[in-house]
């Protein structure tokens, strides 16, 4: 089988059900940035975020395939593919739950940074953020899975706790946000 297709040189893309639509279209902006989020958290995990995290973000990433599936796959078409759920969900809080009871309570904003795994789960939960936006857009105009949008709220909380896990693992504090408006020393 060829990677290639030449099928989207025109500016299209399939839908797994059938139909075409623009590459530029709500709906692929969607599914391509759940898939952009996937990819930072490849990295996350090639800067060994421990073995508890890893495994966390394992399963996320295969989570995330079915994320993308459900966005690539309009709610009316009937397809059996698998589909995000409430357990998918719950999961998340179970494991947001679980990290934040190892940590200091959070007294103020902080700046991503700290230990390198920290760094990318900060970028991956904005990539996460603007995926989350552009189901939203998609859910207005279109039909797309409600749970959808529940789950990458709550990956995105996932993976903010989680890059505080990774630099209190590491021993490092996080970084507090100092309001540059105010004197303060260098």
């Amino acid at each position: 089988m060829k990677i290639y297709t030449k099928t989207g040189d025109g500016g299209e893309t399939g839908l797994w059900g059938g139909g075409r639509i623009p590459k530029d279209a709500i709906r692929i902006n969607a599914y391509g940035t759940v898939d952009e989020c996937n990819a930072v958290l490849g990295i996350v995990r090639v800067h060994n975020p421990g073995d508890r995290l890893d495994g966390m973000l394992d399963r996320i990433q295969h989570l995330l395939f079915v994320v993308g599936s459900d966005l690539a796959t309009p709610a009316d078409v009937p397809t059996a593919i698998p589909r995000i759920t409430d357990a998918d969900i719950s999961l998340l809080e179970e494991w947001i739950d679980l990290l934040e009871s190892s940590l200091p309570p959070l007294k103020q904003f902080i700046i991503p940074g700290g230990h390198p795994a920290a760094a990318y789960l900060h970028m991956a939960r904005t990539v996460c953020r603007r995926a989350e936006r552009w189901t939203v857009s998609l859910s207005r105009q279109e039909s797309a899975c409600a749970t959808v949008v529940k789950f990458l709220n709550r990956l995105s909380d996932f993976l903010f706790v989680a890059a505080r896990t990774a630099n209190h693992q590491s021993g490092l504090l996080d970084i507090p946000w100092k309001n540059p408006h105010l004197r303060q020393k260098p």
